[in-house]
């Protein structure tokens, strides 16, 4: 009978030093943390603002007419190259040139009776007043054919500079309406030797943005090429002109609007023509540029009340890892690193990024003082 107690009593001692053993390994691996760590790097750190524009020739024109008539001719064609003072459209001038020959006749019959008042006032048998009338009709009718022969010479429409045919021409026989506000559009020109891209750039990115500055930016036609781009202007007002309280809609503007853009314009070189107007541009601004900066990743950055830190990370006699406080300054953030300029780093150290669980550590001695009981 001792014996089968002396089992049962050797099986529950057994039982009780596994478990307390698993049970002593699970809270010590709780309690235990090891650090998730990158390198701190040498490289060059480039910073960058992104935004989206439009492709848009350097120069272009809208060619419409001076005068109201009917397209009686386009001569060109979309894409054809054309010169300056190339004939591209003629206008129907039939009615203009009635005028024309209505104000030659009204200025022969006005020179005649200049030249007859002006024998008569001589011999005196008519008045100065007389001679001073016939002049100045004289005189009208002189002005009455030189607009009557602009109007003429305006049906005959010609290039104002050098470039493509963008989009198609008017078709003969419509209606071109002349007019300051709202005339009718005949033609589109552009010199596509030369290629610009407007862009919006929001007001918090604006300020690091100079003139000559290098940008890269993609178009959905080409994924996979990259264009280059330099900055050229920057407008001095925003997109809405919401500054300009004189105005109800700009005033509106800005009640509406909560983001503020300012444009920036960009040439934008294209040797192989690839490059249409309207493409919409995503475009990324180099900002700042440092070659072989001392870089940490951006996610180990912390502070408290002294500042900037990063905990970098050793291990001591026995393996384990020591978090140690470096406090730092930094200079030019990128996308991922930031660039330190102050602090006891090196190319090499470990830098913590985040915390996780760590790998159980066994338990060190097989003395029961100081240790945890086990649950049961």
């Amino acid at each position: 009978m001792k014996w089968k107690i002396l089992i049962v009593v050797a099986v529950i001692a057994i039982g009780a030093a596994v478990g307390y053993k698993f049970y002593n390994e699970k809270v010590v691996s709780e309690t235990t943390k090891t650090y998730e760590t990158e390198k701190v790097v040498r490289m060059d750190l480039i910073k960058t603002v992104s935004a989206t524009g439009t492709v848009q020739p350097k120069n272009s024109v809208e060619v419409s007419a001076k005068v109201t008539a009917r397209i009686q001719e386009i001569l060109v064609e979309e894409n054809d190259h054309v010169t300056e003072g190339q004939i591209v459209a003629i206008l129907d001038g039939k009615d203009y040139q009635a005028q024309l020959d209505q104000a030659n006749f009204t200025l022969t019959n006005a020179r005649q009776k200049l030249e007859r008042t002006d024998k008569l006032y001589k011999i005196g048998a008519k008045s100065l007043q007389e001679l001073q009338d016939a002049q100045y009709e004289y005189d009208r009718a002189k002005s009455a054919v030189e607009l009557a022969e602009d109007n003429v010479n305006q049906t005959v429409i010609t290039a104002p500079m050098d470039g493509v045919v963008v989009g198609e021409p008017k078709t003969p026989g419509t209606m071109a309406v002349q007019g300051s506000n709202n005339p009718t559009v005949i033609m589109r020109i552009a010199d596509l030797s030369e290629k610009l891209v407007k862009a919006k750039v929001d007001e918090t990115d604006i300020g690091s943005i100079k003139i000559g500055e290098s940008a890269t930016f993609t178009v959905d036609a080409y994924p996979d090429k990259t264009f280059r781009a330099e900055v050229m202007k920057i407008s001095q007002t925003d997109t809405a002109n919401s500054w300009d309280t004189s105005s109800s809609s700009s005033s509106s503007s800005t009640s509406s609007n909560a983001v503020i853009y300012y444009y920036v314009t960009f040439s934008a070189p294209d040797d192989e023509n690839l490059l249409l107007p309207a493409m919409t541009a995503r475009l990324d601004i180099i900002v700042g540029k440092v070659q072989n900066a001392l870089c940490v990743p951006i996610d180990a950055l912390k502070t408290d009340s002294k500042g900037s830190y990063v905990e970098k990370i050793t291990k001591d006699a026995q393996g384990k890892e020591i978090a140690e406080k470096i406090y730092i300054t930094v200079g030019l953030y990128g996308e991922e690193f930031v660039e330190i300029t102050g602090g006891n780093l090196n190319p090499g150290d470990d830098i913590s990024i985040t915390y996780e669980a760590a790998k159980p550590t066994k338990i060190q001695g097989g003395g029961m003082g100081g240790m945890r009981r086990p649950p049961f």
